[in-house]
C-alpha cells in the first residue's frame, strides 16, 4: 500500500480544488443568467412600448429605466435568497457532520468506508483511504466523500447577487441602448437584431461554463427571446395601446 499513497494525496488536492472551482462557477452561472435575463427583459419591454409608438422616446426610456432597476432588484434579491438558503443547507451539514464525528465516531468512519466501497474499492482499501484522509481533516473529509461539501469555499450570496445585478444591467443596456440612439422608423428592427445578438452570446457562454454543445443553449436562447419580443409588440398591436 506504500506505492499508492502518493497516488491518494494528489486525488485529495484535486477535490479541493474543485471546490474552489464550484464557488466560482456559481456566480459566473448568476451572471450569465443575469445577462441573459437583461437581453430578454429589456427588448421585450422596449419593444413592447416602441410598437405602440416608436417616436415617443420619453415613453420608451420611462418604461426602460422602471423595468432595469425593477428587474436588477428582482435579480439580486432572487440570487441572493436562493445562494442563501443552499449556504444555510451547507452549515447544517457541517455542524450535523461535526456533532456526529464527536459523538459516534467509530459509526462515521465505518459509514466513510461504506462511501468508497460503494465506488468499488474493497474493504482494506477503502479503510487505508479513509485512514489516510482523516488522518489529515476528519471533517473534512467526511464533508467531501459523504456531501460533496467543501467547508472552505462555501457558496456566498453576496457574489452570486451582485454578479446577477450587474450583468442583468449590462444585459439590459444592451436594447435600452439601441431605443435611445436610432432613429424611430429603426429602433424596432435594431433592438430585435442586437437582442438576438446578446442571447447568442449568453447561450454560448452558458455552453461554456456547462461544458455542454453549444448549438442547443444558443438555439433555446435564441427561441425563448424570440418569442418574449414577439409577445410584447403583438400585445401593444393587438390591444392598439397608445402612449400619447
Amino acid at each position: 500500500m506504500a506505492e499508492s499513497t502518493p497516488s491518494d494525496q494528489p486525488e485529495s488536492r484535486e477535490t479541493v480544488g474543485f471546490g474552489g472551482l464550484g464557488a466560482k462557477l456559481n456566480w459566473l452561472r448568476a451572471a450569465v443568467l443575469g445577462a441573459n435575463d437583461g437581453v430578454v427583459s429589456g427588448s421585450g419591454i422596449t419593444i413592447g412600448v416602441a410598437a405602440a409608438d416608436p417616436t415617443n422616446l420619453h415613453a420608451i426610456m420611462v418604461a426602460g429605466v422602471a423595468g432595469l432597476l425593477a428587474g436588477a432588484s428582482a435579480m439580486a434579491m432572487g440570487e441572493y435568497v436562493s445562494v442563501s438558503s443552499q449556504r444555510d443547507t451547507e452549515e447544517a451539514l457541517i455542524a450535523r457532520e461535526r456533532h456526529d464525528l464527536e459523538h459516534t465516531p467509530v459509526e462515521e468512519f465505518d459509514e466513510l468506508v461504506d462511501v468508497y466501497r460503494g465506488q468499488g474499492l474493497s474493504e482494506a482499501t477503502a479503510r487505508t483511504v479513509v485512514l489516510e484522509l482523516t488522518a489529515h481533516n476528519t471533517l473534512a473529509a467526511h464533508l467531501r466523500a459523504e456531501y460533496g461539501v467543501h467547508q472552505e469555499e462555501l457558496t456566498t450570496p453576496w457574489h452570486a447577487a451582485i454578479a446577477s445585478a450587474v450583468s442583468f444591467t449590462a444585459g439590459f443596456l444592451l436594447p435600452l441602448t439601441c431605443m435611445l440612439l436610432c432613429p424611430a422608423e429603426l429602433r424596432i428592427p435594431v433592438t430585435v437584431i442586437v437582442g438576438l445578438a446578446g442571447l447568442l452570446l449568453t447561450g454560448w457562454a452558458s455552453a461554456v461554463i456547462s461544458g455542454s454543445p453549444k448549438a442547443r443553449p444558443i438555439l433555446r436562447n435564441v427561441i425563448g427571446g424570440s418569442i418574449a419580443m414577439l409577445l410584447t409588440w403583438g400585445i401593444s398591436q393587438l390591444f392598439h395601446v397608445s402612449t400619447g
